[in-house]
């Protein structure tokens, strides 16, 4: 016992649930919509089975809704890319699930392996790519769900690239 507190704590205040919060049923933060894309990303079971490459085109598909935002699983065969984009008034949490990806911004560009993730805000333009040998897959979560993806002249393109 600390004798220069007066307070003292009985049991396990994890057992005291009344001052627990309860879990909430869908993220409202930029940090709880992290969590759930790092929650679905650790569940391989919830999205690895519906992943499809295809070389003609880019393959996506929408894993979940919630009030307000949306969930999509995308995958990238090497030499595929989004274009430089932004999303119109939603932010959003991109999350790389197996491969690697290329993000290119006004900053430059990063190379994003599994595991790493990116948020961001609307207004923010960058392009995504797969510059590896390898297919990659990734995890998205915009909140408000997508309702526009404004693409950016490929004159941006040049100073993107740097």
């Amino acid at each position: 016992m600390n004798s220069d507190s007066d307070l003292q704590i009985a049991g396990d205040l994890l057992e005291v649930q009344h001052l627990l919060r309860p879990a909430r049923e869908h993220p409202s933060t930029v940090a709880e919509f992290v969590g759930l894309a790092r929650t679905i990303a650790a569940d391989r079971s919830q999205w690895a089975h519906l992943v499809r490459y295809d070389a003609t085109t880019r393959w996506y598909h929408r894993l979940r809704t919630g009030p307000g935002y949306e969930v999509w699983l995308l995958s990238w065969v090497p030499g595929q890319g989004s274009g430089l984009h932004d999303h119109g008034p939603s932010s959003g949490v991109l999350t790389v699930l197996d491969g690697e990806l290329t993000e290119r911004t006004d900053r430059g560009q990063r190379t994003l392996d599994a595991g790493a993730q990116r948020v961001f805000a609307p207004g923010y333009i960058h392009e995504v790519a797969n510059d590896s040998l390898e297919p990659a897959a990734s995890l998205h979560v915009y909140y408000p769900g997508l309702t526009d993806m404004p693409m950016h002249a490929t004159a941006c393109a040049a100073a993107v690239s740097l």
